[in-house]
Order: structure tokens, then C-alpha cells, then sequence
């Protein structure tokens, strides 16, 4: 056999390289597919929200790590069944769907204290956020720049954890992003008057970062949450709002009633060789956090 001239293969060597590079590209599918089940976290139906809408199910899972008092207010309210029949009173496309008014007063609050603030968290080592990318914390009203990447399978955003080194606490400010189907506190003007009434958001929006508590995150229902018929109560002409049914605790339903859901583990090796393959397939560098979604295996 004939041996080929170097310059011709170093050319053959580098077709078999971008061959397999665009192989790897299109195997970040296979990586959730053949991950093992250690790398998917099962998530809590006691730490789960079921909002349920004529649009379907919405689950929401909780995070009490970043936002403990609201979370401890949406249990509350949700143990008194507060939400039952309340409506989606202000809904906007491309940005949220707003709820826990009702039909005859979309100002609606319930009789309860305002909740302090909970927009950011002190995180010192014990807490791991993947730092993936630079990010402008919020376009409009902080243009300093933190880390973000992923917590538990949350989106989220933090200072650097090496400047805790330099704290006097030993720890950083952290928060969950304002990704699609973020959950979050409504509020007025005053940080600090976070009651009853929430939102989920349709799309990113970056403008609310660090300016409204994020508590948690929808797992399955997305479609339901972007189908809320669109308007304000009050503003727009003939609106008429959809309702909320009634909201549980995932765990107040019957086992076979409930979804089983399962996300993917942000931390595992797994996820790891899924985020390289979106990084391939994106020129080398990883897309927007909130543009990477976060698999999830659901059974019924």
C-alpha cells in the first residue's frame, strides 16, 4: 500500500477530526438520553405547587434555600387555599402571567404582614453555583457583572465564590434568575410589600433581576403558563382572565394523579457532557443561561 505524502495526511487527519467534532455536536442529545439515573434528581412533591388552570397542570418546584420566607408564605396560603378560584388579572405576552387577584378585585391581597425582601441570598461555599459565564446583572438598573450558571437545576447568578476569600462574612450575593418560568413575588414600589399575589414569567426578563424574589420554578406546564389568555383586568377592553382552580402541594394529590418528575442534575458529569455539546453547537461557547434548558423526565 501506497503511504500518503504528509501534507496529504495531515489534511485526512484533519477531516476524521472535524468529522468527529461535528459528531460530538449533534451527541448532546445522547448524553441525556444514555445518562445513568444517578444523574437525574428527583424532585420533592412536597416541595412542589400545582397550579391548576382550564390550560393544564403547572408545577412549580420551590427553592427555600434562596427565598425561605416566601416560600413559607406560598405554603401557608396554599394550606388556607387562598388561591383557589383566583384569577390571572394582568398577563402580557413575551413577559409574565400575574395571579392571586380575583375576579371582582384584581388588587387583591391577602390579610397577612408584607414580606421583607428576599432578592438575594449570602452564599458561602457550602452552596455550589456552577459559574459558566459572565452576565450584566440586570441591563437596566446594574450593569456590574456577576457569574451565572446553575444551582440544583435553578438558573442563577452570584458574585464570584473566590471573593468570599475576601469578605468579612466569608460569602457572596447570589440569586435565581428571571429565566422563562421563573417564579416570582409581585410587589408595589416598596421592596418590601411582597404579600400574596405572584408571577411566572414567559420569557427571560433580565430587567427584574435583583429587584423581585424568585422562589421557584416551573418543572412541567410551561405551555399552560404561555396559553393564559393575555390582557389586564381594569386596562384592557373586554378582558375576561383565566382562572386559577385551585393550587396544592403536589404531595396533597394521589399518586397517580400527580406527575413524577425527575431534572437533571446540574453538578453530574452528565450534564457536563451536554452542556460541551451545546457549546459546540453554538461556535465554541456556551449559549445565554437562560436559552440552555434544564432536561427533565417526567412520568404520568
Amino acid at each position: 500500500m501506497k503511504t500518503p505524502s504528509f501534507p496529504r495526511a495531515l489534511t485526512a487527519l484533519a477531516a476524521i477530526l472535524s468529522l468527529s467534532a461535528a459528531a460530538s455536536a449533534q451527541d448532546w442529545p445522547e448524553a441525556i438520553e444514555s445518562a445513568p439515573d444517578s444523574a437525574w434528581r428527583a424532585v420533592d412533591p412536597d416541595n412542589t405547587l400545582v397550579f391548576t388552570t382550564t390550560h393544564g397542570d403547572i408545577y412549580v418546584e420551590l427553592a427555600p434555600e434562596f427565598a425561605p420566607n416566601h416560600v413559607e408564605r406560598l405554603r401557608e396560603l396554599t394550606e388556607e387555599r387562598f388561591y383557589d378560584f383566583k384569577v390571572w388579572h394582568r398577563v402580557i405576552d413575551g413577559f409574565m402571567a400575574q395571579g392571586g387577584g380575583a375576579f371582582e378585585d384584581p388588587a387583591l391581597a391577602a390579610d397577612k404582614p408584607n414580606l421583607e425582601a428576599e432578592f438575594t441570598i449570602q452564599r458561602g461555599a457550602d452552596l455550589t453555583i456552577t459559574e459558566l459565564q459572565d452576565r450584566t446583572i440586570n441591563p437596566r438598573e446594574n450593569r456590574n457583572r456577576a457569574r451565572a450558571g446553575f444551582w440544583n437545576g435553578f438558573p442563577a447568578a452570584t458574585q464570584p465564590i473566590a471573593q468570599a476569600a475576601v469578605t468579612e462574612s466569608g460569602t457572596v450575593q447570589s440569586w435565581l434568575l428571571h429565566c422563562e418560568g421563573a417564579a416570582a413575588m409581585a410587589r408595589t414600589s416598596d421592596p418590601n410589600s411582597a404579600r400574596s399575589q405572584f408571577y411566572i414569567t414567559r420569557d427571560e426578563t433580565p430587567h427584574l433581576e435583583y429587584l423581585y424574589t424568585v422562589w421557584g420554578k416551573v418543572r412541567a406546564g410551561q405551555d399552560a403558563v404561555n396559553a393564559i389568555r393575555v390582557g389586564t383586568m381594569g386596562e384592557t377592553m373586554g378582558f375576561r382572565p383565566d382562572f386559577i382552580e385551585q393550587v396544592r402541594l403536589a404531595s396533597e394529590l394521589p399518586e397517580d394523579e400527580r406527575l413524577t418528575i425527575a431534572v437533571f442534575d446540574t453538578d453530574s458529569d452528565a450534564f457536563a457532557t451536554y452542556l460541551d455539546g451545546l457549546a459546540e453547537d453554538n461556535g465554541g461557547t456556551l449559549p445565554n443561561v437562560c436559552e440552555i434548558d434544564i432536561p427533565v423526565r417526567i412520568t404520568e
